[in-house]
């Protein structure tokens, strides 16, 4: 963590020092000049002190800028694609600082926590805070969010619309990551459901109708098992509703009430992650989806369903998770297996990379119902890597698409000839999809598959089929990312077209693929990056909650 170092004066001596000037004469020029260093080391003292309400900034300021974008002058779209860029850009630039500053990676606890009273009939208040879960959830949010604003570039028509409910759904976002209360949390779980619907709805493909319908039964029916959950924890047990995470983390429940919750939550994340078998609506959805929202539902969307099962089913009921682990390991396992297998039988592009998506959950299943640091560890590892691979891969399809208007593999091949850049750059993704060592995806399946052989809740047998399974899913993975890139980019049927010309990459996607490739790189070349940041807060949950 870097801290500041410099000395900090007090505001109020600041301010008696403005009154002390005021007293004597002195030249106008020189009292202005005084009055303008007190104002700005005023908000020097605002930036670099824990009293500024960082996080509600951070919360806020998407969805309200984006609000204004309604007002900006009609001078076409490239004002609008602008102004979101550097709203988006600006607020990533602000989560990094406010975390540089005043994160402490090494403390479990809440940080940079805020507690405003918003309804006083039932006690509601707006809660925020982060901790080592969040912070990288957090931090992907807003770079994965940027980069889609910039994808959304070639995107015209009711423009916007479209970038305003980009920057709703960042709100929503990020907000569902720092929230500390509850109901706070269901509200910004929903706030980022209608901005998908929308954005699938209004800019998809031509069954874009049904897919967004699907979504948004698949999703709304999971957010009804949220609001009953959050319902039964905060009102068990006393007369008031109980909704502040602080103290839900010390409360114990009946173990038949704690298992009945876990299923509600469990439903209700489900639906989101996705687990097997409330996955459909997810290949729809990314088929259909442009490929900016389709960054944004891989990268971020997906993320959410994976921090909810650790936040809420692991933190708060951890006797119920230890009676379902077993389970979901099984789950996961079987996830891992039958979407690797079911991706090679898809013939659009979009659909196979959304069921290796569907694949890639399960080893996130598995870290979690591990139950240990390693795996664990591992879960959120995989969670950032996969929203980077995600992400990228769905830009580079959505990119080709732009280009040869083909969405079907058995129409496509010999791209590579005319777009070597593409070629090149979806290759490299896809064998950081398939694990390849040195990249992201390999660190954060291996760590997994050491949190479940250093588990000390399974036996030996249990262990070796889980891993048996997990060896299928890795061998399965090779067979459909290389079956992919060989019908996109080998073969003659694009290269023999008379007068056919493609266009390759251009600065901007070359920025765009780049940007996700280099923390790919790096995470697996130096993981402890990402898992310094969790190490801490995982150690506390399972210390707490597993170990007493």
């Amino acid at each position: 963590m870097i801290r500041s170092t410099k000395f900090h004066l007090n505001p109020f001596i600041l301010f008696g020092l403005d009154f002390f000037y005021r007293q004597k004469p002195v030249p106008e020029k020189k009292f202005i000049s005084f009055r303008v260093r007190v104002f700005l080391a005023q908000v020097y003292l605002a930036f670099t002190m824990n009293f500024f309400p960082w996080l509600t900034t951070i919360v806020v300021l998407p969805i309200f800028a984006g609000s204004l974008i309604f007002f900006l002058p009609h001078r076409g779209n490239k004002v609008i694609r602008w102004y979101t860029i550097g709203i988006s850009l600006l607020e990533l630039l602000l989560t990094t600082y406010a975390f540089c500053y005043h994160f402490q990676p090494d403390d479990p606890l809440v940080q940079l926590a805020e507690d405003y009273k918003w309804i006083n009939f039932f006690d509601f208040h707006w809660r925020l805070g982060i901790d080592g879960l969040s912070i990288g959830p957090i931090l992907l949010t807003g770079f994965i969010t940027t980069l889609a604003t910039l994808a959304a570039w070639p995107v015209t028509r009711d423009s916007r619309l479209f970038h305003f409910l980009m920057l709703a759904m960042y709100s929503g976002q990020i907000g569902s990551f720092s929230s500390r209360d509850l109901l706070l949390f269901f509200i910004m779980w929903e706030l980022e459901l209608i901005p998908v619907y929308l954005l699938l709805a209004m800019w998809g493909g031509k069954k874009r109708l049904y897919s967004a319908t699907k979504f948004i039964l698949y999703t709304a029916g999971g957010s009804i098992f949220l609001l009953m959950g959050v319902l039964g924890i905060g009102l068990y047990g006393s007369n008031e509703p109980t909704l502040n995470w602080e103290t839900l983390v010390n409360q114990s429940y009946p173990l038949a009430l704690e298992i009945i919750l876990y299923i509600g939550f469990f439903i209700a994340f489900a639906v989101k992650l996705p687990i097997i078998p409330l996955h459909t609506w997810l290949p729809d959805t990314h088929g259909e989806a442009h490929y900016s929202t389709c960054m944004l539902l891989a990268g971020i969307l997906l993320k959410m369903g994976a921090y909810g099962l650790v936040r809420i089913n692991m933190e708060l009921l951890p006797h119920a998770h230890s009676i379902f682990s077993p389970w979901l390991m099984i789950i996961g396992t079987i996830q891992i297996i039958y979407a690797a297998s079911t991706s090679p039988g898809q013939r659009n592009l979009k659909k196979r990379i959304a069921y290796s998506s569907v694949s890639h959950m399960g080893f996130i299943i598995i870290g979690i119902s591990s139950i240990t640091d390693t795996g664990l560890n591992g879960a959120i590892l995989q969670i950032i890597s996969h929203g980077f691979i995600g992400a990228a891969l769905f830009f580079l399809a959505g990119t080709s698409y732009d280009r040869i208007r083909l969405v079907y593999l058995d129409e496509m091949g010999g791209i590579a000839i005319p777009m070597p850049k593409i070629f090149t750059l979806f290759s490299s993704f896809s064998m950081a999809s398939l694990a390849l060592p040195g990249m992201s995806g390999f660190i954060a399946e291996l760590i997994v598959f050491f949190g479940l052989i250093t588990s000390q809740k399974y036996l030996l047998m249990p262990k070796i089929l889980i891993t048996f399974g997990m060896a299928i899913g890795m061998i399965l993975t090779p067979i459909y990312s290389l079956s992919m890139s060989r019908q996109m980019f080998y073969g003659y049927k694009f290269f023999n077209i008379p007068n056919s010309s493609f266009f390759d990459s251009g600065p901007r996607e070359l920025f765009v693929s780049i940007s996700m490739f280099l923390p790919v790189i790096g995470i697996g070349i130096y993981p402890d990056f990402v898992l310094s940041l969790s190490v801490e807060k995982v150690e506390a949950i399972l210390s707490n909650y597993f170990y007493r």
